[in-house]
């Protein structure tokens, strides 16, 4: 670990260089030292390094990318370790321990899959998504490991050994993770080929989605089209990299960017709560509650269809088209008409999945504590 001459990035006074990859930064936060600054640089490289050039304003564009992705996988509930911009090129994120594993998922077969598996044809689609893990190793060109060599190579980060249980639950967030952002895409009209993720435990011993998600990290097809493709795979296949390629790169870069912004679109469904009287107020309050969790908007409404029936269709008629459907209990009520909105809002489809993701994880914890505890 190297020290850093003492600087101030947007009023963050800067400690130690943490770790300096081939396109980023790491640096200590000296009044925040469970917090790091991820500062991105104008380099792009391929081939696991053997390919590099300076492509300018890349940082900026990267910056913008991660951010914008990591704020829409945060909305929905997934736990990331960005915290929030501070500047074009840099972002405060949680300080992990990183897991020396990269996490794969692909729903086409390209790139080096069809190298691994000759006689695939390129394009195949897997249902559900394929997921492959690989452990960073530059000097090995990052080989590719199976769960089982996870589990036994035994890394203990923050406290945290990864086992089956830290396996399952980062191979299940990967898939997540992928989902939504599949959904997001397509909303564009634009087909998540496959992508990579890494994870970091934090001082707490939470699993964190961590580093960067950016157009190093995904291979995307405008209309399912490789011949429109938006990624690096397009560095990658230069044998002479001009600057007129470059500048295709970076337009490309720059598209990705600009087309996240589309990716949150404001909710515009709406749930109805009816009480027959104030006296349902109460158990009413707990479905708008529960409607809160997953952002989904919701309106109380005073109604009696038995007392006022002309008033009562009234009020429905104010809300014609928006879906209908009759739950009792609090919870379910919100998830039924979440389900509902989430035909037509990828982000409310999304926190629904992160939902059940949730419960997952709760169980597979519960489950390690019911384990590991001895008989009194």
């Amino acid at each position: 670990m190297t020290r850093s001459s003492l600087s101030i990035v947007a009023g963050y006074a800067l400690g130690n260089l943490i770790t300096e990859g081939k396109t980023k930064k790491v640096y200590e936060i000296l009044q925040s030292p469970d917090e790091v600054l991820i500062i991105s640089k104008d380099r792009i490289t391929a081939g696991d390094g053997t390919k590099a050039h300076v492509l300018e304003g890349k940082a900026a564009i990267s910056t913008q990318t991660t951010s914008k992705v990591f704020e829409i996988l945060n909305s929905v509930g997934i736990k990331t370790s960005f915290i929030k911009v501070v500047n074009e090129t840099a972002f405060i994120a949680r300080k992990c321990e990183m897991v020396p594993i990269e996490w794969v998922t692909r729903r086409l077969a390209t790139g080096s899959f069809l190298r691994r598996y000759p006689g695939v044809p390129e394009g195949y689609k897997f249902n559900p998504p394929l997921q492959e893990t690989f452990f960073k190793d530059d000097a090995n060109h990052d080989p590719q490991w199976a769960q089982e060599q996870i589990i036994s190579a035994g890394f203990n980060l923050n406290g945290v050994t990864i086992a089956k249980d830290e396996v399952d639950i980062m191979r299940r967030c990967t898939l997540l993770v992928f989902e939504v952002l599949e959904k997001a895409w397509a909303s564009q009209d634009c087909c998540l080929v496959d992508m990579k993720i890494e994870f970091g435990i934090d001082s707490k011993g939470e699993i964190l989605v961590s580093d960067v998600i950016d157009s190093d990290s995904w291979r995307l097809w405008p209309s399912g089209d490789k011949k429109l493709m938006k990624d690096k795979q397009v560095y990658r296949n230069l044998s002479n990299v001009t600057l007129s390629d470059l500048d295709t790169v970076k337009r490309n870069f720059k598209w990705v960017a600009e087309q996240l912004e589309s990716l949150t679109p404001p909710t515009t469904g709406l749930v109805v709560i009816l009480m027959g009287s104030p006296s349902d107020e109460e158990h009413c309050r707990k479905i708008e509650k529960e409607c809160h969790k997953l952002n989904v908007p919701s309106q109380l409404r005073v109604t009696s269809a038995h007392k006022g029936t002309e008033d009562t269709l009234n009020i429905l008629a104010e809300y014609e088209g928006l879906g209908c459907t009759t739950v009792i209990h609090p919870s379910a009520a919100a998830i039924a008409a979440a389900q509902i909105l989430a035909l037509s809002d990828h982000l409310i489809w999304s926190r629904l999945r992160t939902l059940a993701f949730n419960n997952y994880v709760s169980l597979k914890r519960a489950d390690k504590i019911i384990r590991t505890t001895p008989m009194q």
